[in-house]
């Protein structure tokens, strides 16, 4: 007997006795908490997001072309090279294209190569969802976002997240989002570590994740 079929075999053992109606019932909402107060939410996300080993900052909303422009300079230097998706705010973009040497716009029907990517010193997006409780982001890979290459292949990933965006935990979250669109989650920069425990980061995505939170408050 094959692996497979003695794992199905223990697999229809075991369900026998259960109720076959029962087993296409829509799993139970996720319980609900206490309300959060907003700022306490917001303390604990970046709180998180730096236990990654992550930059966080907040700023305004006023402020988020000058923030975000100033990230990537302390990261690249005004010879920085980055790449941006459509729908990133054009007031960002434009600020952006005044700091630095270039500024790639990755569209639909000219998306760069993995190779022109990792050519590139970074990349700047926006978030569908953040998460206090892990300190993650969640890219849904809409406007403003790129698809997944983008926010994988660059070494620097400055993200962009409002305050309004960020839920308690992750079943608030996958409430948020819609189950049909690709998701990227991203808690800090990409890391790995070898037996010996040592920590090596930007082996499967980005070296440096830096992410400005936009307060109103």
């Amino acid at each position: 007997m094959s692996a497979r079929r003695s794992v199905l075999d223990r697999v229809r053992a075991a369900l026998a006795d259960v109720d076959p109606a029962a087993r296409d019932l829509v799993p139970p909402p996720a319980p609900q908490v206490e309300p959060v107060d907003p700022a306490a939410l917001l303390d604990r996300f970046v709180e998180r997001v730096a236990d990654y080993r992550s930059v966080v900052e907040r700023c305004s909303d006023a402020d988020v072309a000058a923030a975000v422009t100033a990230a990537v300079l302390g990261h690249v230097g005004r010879a920085g090279r980055i790449v941006v998706p459509e729908g990133l705010p054009a007031d960002v973009v434009t600020s952006l294209e005044a700091a630095l040497a270039a500024v790639v716009v990755d569209r639909p029907g000219a998306a760069l190569s993995a190779y022109e990517l990792d050519a590139l010193d970074g990349v700047v997006t926006t978030a569908a969802v953040g998460v206090a409780e892990t300190g993650t982001l969640v890219l849904d890979h809409g406007p403003g976002q790129g698809r997944r290459a983008l926010s994988l292949v660059p070494d620097l990933h400055v993200c962009v997240v409002r305050a309004e965006q960020v839920v308690p935990d992750v079943a608030d979250a996958l409430a948020r989002l819609d189950p049909l669109r690709p998701a990227t989650w991203v808690s800090g920069p990409s890391a790995t570590s070898d037996i010996e425990l040592d920590r090596v980061e930007g082996v499967h995505g980005p070296r440096v994740l830096h992410v400005v939170v936009v307060d109103p408050a």
